[in-house]
């Protein structure tokens, strides 16, 4: 089977909370942010930088990592043979006045969100100004509150373009007509795209980067898992573990996948829908992975 897509989509449960912030509400009340129905969410721009950051430990410990890197969101390269959040996460830079500074983001992230409406508190948080300190010297006395939520199960999900990876796509036109596309390889072989398919999937089991704290130490690692290597372009099993979902849903989901020979994981560590624990839904999709292969476009 040709791969031509990646979907993730993760369940993750976090416990006293404040994993995305938002603004400040009231003077000095520091807001988690949260739906009009009282769920929290997590924006899907922190989802993406939870990930990068993941991708680039991952990839620091990687013997085969050559020459590439993760670049920081506020610089990012125009090199995607060598910077994985240019080739997976895109660009934009508006002085190439072309296409060349442009590049649609093959690794794209929905918002986390709380399968139920969240229970949110807040924290007061004091700073006294020390007597031994003279008139009008240091720090004057603050208090602030700061808003978390108790506990959530959050929903989440991933989705990679495998065709548009280490690839830039190049337009002839005739006339104002457009006439041909080709496309332009940046990778040195299959096995440097493979790498970066596989980065990616580590990566989503592999989310701690939230709103780094010493009070906020929050996991996304998955609960559950649906991984999905798709003969297609599609998203349609972001909404398995959607709490609107009924069970015949899920089901007609699933059998969908199974008409067209697409190939998915499902893992679960609380065992309610199945027995393969979450670590075990990975390795097969790895495998998987090393025994398929990979799309790459023709020109056309």
């Amino acid at each position: 089977m040709k791969i031509k897509s990646i979907l993730v989509s993760v369940v993750a449960p976090m416990s006293d909370h404040a994993a995305n912030r938002g603004e400040k509400l009231l003077g000095n009340a520091s807001s988690i942010k949260r739906r009009p129905d009282g769920r929290v969410y997590i924006s899907g721009q922190m989802q993406r930088h939870v990930l990068f950051s993941a991708m680039e430990r991952l990839n620091a410990d990687d013997e085969q990592n050559g020459s590439t890197y993760v670049s920081n969101g506020d610089g990012v390269s125009l090199d995607i043979s060598k910077d994985l959040r240019s080739d997976l996460g895109g660009f934009l830079d508006t002085n190439q006045g072309d296409y060349s500074g442009r590049r649609t983001a093959p690794l794209t992230a929905t918002p986390a969100i709380a399968l139920q409406e969240s229970e949110v508190g807040r924290d007061l948080l004091v700073r006294l100004k020390m007597d031994g300190q003279n008139k009008g010297e240091g720090k004057k006395q603050a208090l602030a509150t700061n808003e978390y939520s108790q506990t959530d199960t959050m929903l989440m999900n991933f989705h990679l373009d495998v065709g548009a990876i280490g690839l830039t796509k190049k337009y002839q036109y005739e006339a104002e007509k457009h006439v041909a596309t080709e496309y332009e390889n940046h990778l040195a072989d299959t096995s440097e795209k493979q790498r970066r398919v596989k980065l990616f999937l580590e990566a989503t089991n592999s989310m701690t980067d939230y709103a780094n704290q010493a009070r906020n130490a929050v996991s996304g690692e998955p609960q559950k898992v649906l991984i999905v290597l798709d003969n297609r372009h599609s998203r349609k099993a972001i909404r398995y573990f959607a709490p609107q979902t009924t069970a015949a849903e899920r089901e007609n989901i699933l059998k969908e996948l199974d008409s067209r020979d697409a190939l998915y994981f499902l893992g679960d560590d609380t065992g309610e829908l199945t027995e393969t624990p979450v670590y075990e839904a990975y390795q097969k999709a790895f495998e998987a992975l090393q025994g398929n292969e990979l799309y790459t476009p023709a020109a056309h």
